[in-house]
């Protein structure tokens, strides 16, 4: 390695390696060393500093401390200050979670400013001198046809992620709490003072538990659905004459999913652009009539309550959990392909969403301050985290073994609630989410061994 032939010459000394896991420290008793001075070109050949180190052995025995005899030549000159280098390893064992932003904090752009603005520069810059470019699809009021199926299967994911989920709550206890909206998967509530309802100081901030429902897991976003998604926007007076649906399923039908009760314009031509915010439709008289299609993919149906069953085995329970937890990743992962073509707004201010490319103008936001704004809504670009919230939960090790304790809370780590549903029905933790759950880390027995971790 480069790293050790960086070492210079120094006299007849043992130096001391310890190896800690993914990481090797070199401690020595002198201090930095000047640079090279070999006799001759010879000397310099044969000069091996580490040819009893062995960096695979010393990872292999993690925690040993190896004397190793080096030797070198140095000068007389004073030595100033000491040295040290270390390896480190890039493999990510623990991942912080996502920061916590209060009701009175503005969530921040996904891209700054500075970086947009920058970026809008170099494109105007390149573009100079050049003739306009035709809009892109959904820019231009067509479909983008390969995200077609893919807003189907998003769809699909969602009604499966819901029906499976009603299944597992009567097999995986879930609690939540009266005076706040946080939850807890496992047999007992956590004993965390977190909880910051109207009620807590006489708690004490302690929890009050009661059972959860599928609400409580998977947060109901609604937005507008709009009939066509280039129109004009939604009014302040329209805002109760226009429904409202889940965002997600309003997102997969502006991408090509067709739902009878919700119906919307598609266009088969351009648009053509009369101005910088104007445009016309183009004459499609001329096209021949469309045929009622019957190749759309079946739309599957959620379950009523009532005609829930539970998994009757354990086999049953672990095969549910991993297809719920498959139906979690392909809502997620097919959800973020359908927001980098079709844009989704968020308020920076609540949790109110839009689907579309610019945000509507009801003054309906009620966060802090929202009299400063007249009500008005501060629209950016949401992340997938505002259109599908995860609701991180505190990761239980074992769901048989004793309950989490208040002075161990720093040595557990979280998850969303669908994956530590699942994980605790039985599926296997998927690869993403092992940093932020923490499983790498041991956890002490007692608070007393906790004290005497450094």
């Amino acid at each position: 390695m480069s790293t050790f032939s960086s070492i210079p010459h120094c006299m007849d000394r043992d130096f001391t390696c310890c190896a800690f896991g993914s990481m090797v420290v070199f401690h020595g008793s002198r201090r930095a060393f000047p640079e090279l001075r070999p006799n001759t070109k010879l000397d310099l050949l044969k000069f091996k500093p580490y040819q009893d180190l062995g960096l695979l052995h010393l990872l292999k025995d993690s925690g040993r401390k190896h004397n190793i005899p080096l030797k070198f030549s140095i000068s007389s000159q004073k030595l100033p200050q000491p040295y040290g280098f270390v390896i480190r390893s890039d493999y990510p064992q623990n991942a912080d979670l996502p920061r916590y932003y209060s009701k009175k904090e503005k969530k921040p752009f996904p891209i700054p400013i500075v970086d947009l603005r920058r970026a809008a520069r170099e494109r105007l810059k390149s573009r100079k001198g050049q003739p306009r470019r035709p809009a892109p699809p959904p820019k231009n009021g067509l479909l983008v046809k390969r995200l077609v199926p893919v807003a189907y299967d998003v769809l699909n994911a969602r009604v499966t992620l819901i029906n499976n989920l009603k299944k597992l709550l009567k097999v995986v206890t879930v609690h939540a709490c009266k005076n706040c909206n946080e939850i807890h998967v496992g047999p007992i509530g956590h004993p965390f003072k977190s909880c910051k309802g109207p009620r807590a100081p006489s708690h004490r901030g302690l929890h009050e538990w009661s059972k959860a429902t599928i609400e409580d897991i998977l947060l109901p976003i609604e937005a507008y659905h709009l009939h066509d998604r280039l129109g004009k926007r939604i009014r302040h007076e329209q805002r109760f004459s226009v429904p409202r649906i889940p965002a997600l399923v309003e997102l997969c039908i502006q991408a090509g999913v067709e739902i009878p009760q919700y119906p919307v314009k598609r266009r088969r031509k351009p648009i053509i652009w009369i101005g910088k915010s104007e445009f016309i439709d183009a004459d499609e008289s001329e096209l021949p009539d469309l045929e009622p299609e019957t190749t759309h993919r079946p739309i599957l149906t959620e379950i009523p309550d009532w005609e829930i069953e539970p998994p009757s085995s354990g086999e049953e329970t672990v095969s549910l959990a991993e297809e719920t937890l498959l139906a979690w990743e392909t809502m997620i992962e097919g959800a973020t392909k359908l927001m980098k073509k079709y844009p989704v707004r968020v308020c920076g201010y609540c949790p109110e969403i839009h689907i579309g490319p610019s945000g509507h103008k009801a003054q309906n936001c009620g966060a802090y301050k929202h009299q400063q704004r007249n009500g008005q809504h501060g629209w950016q670009t949401a992340v997938i985290d505002d259109l599908i919230p995860p609701r991180y939960v505190w990761h239980v090790p074992d769901v048989n073994g004793p309950p989490l304790q208040r002075e161990l809370r720093s040595f557990y780590g979280q998850a969303p609630a669908v994956v530590e549903m699942c994980v605790q029905g039985g599926a296997s933790v998927p690869e993403n989410y092992k940093p932020t759950m923490r499983l790498d880390v041991g956890i002490p027995l007692s608070v007393r061994e906790a004290e005497m971790v450094v």
